[in-house]
């Protein structure tokens, strides 16, 4: 089955896979060839795609996917492969926004806050987790 990441900027992946697993907003599932059509918002994660024995991963920032007839679309505002990631600044993001939560005085600003510890938690989720 065809696999295609795009963000407004690029296509970030392209190519046939055997599996795909990434995260909704309702949790984590799998699609494999064959499957029934789908479509899901996503959450913040990390998309996997299952090639032969390698995984390439992903992180996803959102977005939706769409899968129908063998072909998987996600159209995602931010995605990276895992190659792309710096772990020593995803580590750095995610203790800014830790503290950033801890000295959250309104809503909103710890809302911004959670929302960066998941994107860097990602991040290091795809770049460590093979």
């Amino acid at each position: 089955m065809n696999l295609k990441i795009i963000t407004q900027e690029k296509v970030v992946f392209e190519g046939e896979v055997d599996a795909i697993y990434t995260k909704g907003i309702d949790g984590e599932f799998g699609i494999l060839k064959g499957h029934i059509p789908v479509m899901s918002s996503l959450d913040i994660g990390v998309t996997r795609a299952v090639v032969g024995d390698e995984t390439k991963q992903f992180t996803t920032m959102g977005g939706i996917l769409q899968f129908k007839d063998n072909e998987c679309l996600i159209l995602t505002t931010l995605a990276e492969s895992d190659e792309e990631i710096d772990e020593a600044r995803a580590r750095d993001a995610l203790e800014r926004a830790k503290r950033r939560l801890r000295n959250a005085e309104a809503r909103m600003e710890a809302k911004r806050a959670e929302a960066a510890i998941a994107r860097a938690e990602a991040r290091l989720k795809a770049k460590l987790s093979k």
